[in-house]
């Protein structure tokens, strides 16, 4: 069997850790690729924004990481996730890489490019389904233990905020009320608004590669990146950033009054003041929600945006989830 399952204790102590409220599930638009051999994480280290190195160590080793990968400007090619399947140092390292579904070839490609000689395979596992799983505050039943435990491939807390919940990879088919008794599958749209309200950029969309910077994209933040762990593609713009210590611009949660009419706001368009100075530009969004890249001199001001004729006003704020003195 490709991966290993998570076992029976560890979703006992996850069930027993969220008595007494209902989990939401919510199957993600994301694909999953195997990255397997001695030279795994080494590989993975010089292509990525954080320690990869972590998965391989020995003690306590985290199940998942946040990261980008960057082009040789310093800006994103794409967002992943990476999750430690390999039980111990003793075994084979085995990664599971998880990546936005419409990039799959092109970061199989990337990945390929810059393998050469290692010792490293890299393979899509399209026999796991991967979900996200949001709390909730209704009364569930998570007492009793799981009865298809060897469905569960993994189920850890989403490395980047805790906002974000768990994390779940689970074989294709499984049945998630059995995996996380209590839970129900939710609307993948309600992931999205979530993400938005707390302003997690996820893809493509959130962030458009080649032109995301990782910094104003708040990968800091979210645990997504090492300022210590040495050289990676796109390594030197990134750290002169961070050591400079001025970041003018961030991704940030915006909100419009009511929900706009179909097909909604245009990615990648102006974001103004009041007065009609150049604030940012929106990314994405679904409903009232949505997600910008904003200058912060800007964020407490009236914002506006021209759409169909009409300036429609719009709102910005700073996620509770952020370092306190984050904004300034």
């Amino acid at each position: 069997m490709l991966v290993r399952a998570i076992t029976a204790p560890g979703l006992r102590r996850w069930c027993r850790s969220r008595r007494g409220a209902a989990a939401a599930c919510f199957p993600l638009g994301r694909a999953l690729l195997g990255v397997r051999g001695a030279e795994a994480a080494v590989f993975l280290q010089g292509l990525l924004t954080n320690d990869v190195t972590q998965l391989v160590a020995a003690g306590d080793a985290p199940p998942a990481l946040y990261a980008h990968a960057l082009n040789v400007q310093g800006r994103c090619l794409y967002d992943v996730i990476l999750y430690r399947l390999h039980g111990s140092t003793a075994e084979e390292p085995h990664i599971l890489l998880e990546c936005d579904s419409s990039v799959l070839d092109s970061i199989q490609k990337h990945l390929k490019l810059y393998k050469i000689r290692r010792k490293v395979t890299i393979t899509p596992c399209p026999d796991l389904s991967l979900w996200a799983v949001i709390p909730g505050e209704q009364p569930g039943d998570a007492s009793s233990l799981p009865k298809s435990a060897d469905r569960a491939v993994l189920l850890t807390p989403d490395p980047r905020a805790e906002v974000m919940g768990w994390r779940l990879i689970a074989k294709k088919g499984a049945n998630l009320s059995e995996i996380i008794p209590g839970s129900q599958v939710g609307d993948v749209q309600d992931y999205h608004r979530h993400r938005y309200k707390q302003g997690i950029p996820e893809g493509v969309k959130d962030l458009p590669p080649g032109v995301a910077l990782p910094l104003e994209s708040n990968l800091a933040f979210m645990n997504g990146i090492s300022f210590t762990k040495g050289c990676y593609i796109g390594q030197e713009l990134t750290a002169r950033t961070h050591h400079m210590g001025v970041i003018r611009k961030r991704l940030l949660p915006v909100r419009f009054p009511a929900p706009l009419p179909s097909p909604g706001v245009p990615e990648g368009a102006e974001i103004l003041t009041e007065s009609g100075k150049p604030a940012g530009k929106f990314r994405a969004g679904g409903g009232e929600l949505g997600i910008a890249l904003l200058r912060l001199a800007h964020v407490n001001e009236p914002l506006c945006i021209n759409l169909a004729g009409d300036r429609v006003k719009l709102s910005a704020t700073t996620p509770e989830w952020w370092p306190k003195a984050a904004a300034k």
